[in-house]
């Protein structure tokens, strides 16, 4: 098993536009640091070998850490029913904190590729009270209740 942080030698300090939910909670802790002066938060990304699988995980000291998957190209039924009052993209982004449930989010899917770190295929990673499983299947991620999901292109689930 690879220890902490084996996706991403790198820190990114920077997040991309795709991940509108963790922009907003990076936002918050930039502010609070910028405010007091101390580095509240790291947040870096990583993607699978076929750039499919994109992730942004945003660990902070203070609060719960959280991650986001967004699976660019899928097929077949979504993971969950689209809620009714969902008019972006369904089936696409993922998201958990260490704890509580997994949620599929009601975004827009930015469908560029590239320019995120590699978690090549047989690697697991922690960090961030997160296990991130890269394999030929898919990406498995779970939390440290237990609960998380798993993306491929073909099946997409929340545990």
């Amino acid at each position: 098993m690879i220890k902490e942080k084996s996706f991403a030698q790198s820190k990114s300090s920077t997040v991309t536009s795709h991940f509108r939910v963790v922009l907003f909670l990076f936002s918050i802790a930039l502010g609070l640091r910028l405010a007091t002066g101390v580095s509240l938060a790291d947040v870096w990304t990583f993607e699978t070998p076929s750039e499919n699988i994109q992730c942004t995980v945003g660990e902070d000291f203070n609060v719960l850490s959280d991650i986001t998957c967004t699976i660019i190209e899928r097929s077949g039924p979504p993971a969950l029913p689209r809620p009714g009052g969902c008019r972006l993209d369904w089936g696409h982004t993922f998201s958990m904190r260490e704890t509580g449930p997994a949620e599929v989010l009601c975004v827009q899917t930015d469908r560029n590729k590239g320019g995120f770190d590699r978690a090549e295929y047989g690697v697991t990673g922690e960090f961030g009270g997160f296990i991130c499983q890269s394999s030929r299947k898919g990406l498995k991620c779970s939390n440290r209740d237990g609960h998380g999901f798993f993306l491929s292109r073909a099946k997409q689930s929340v545990f």
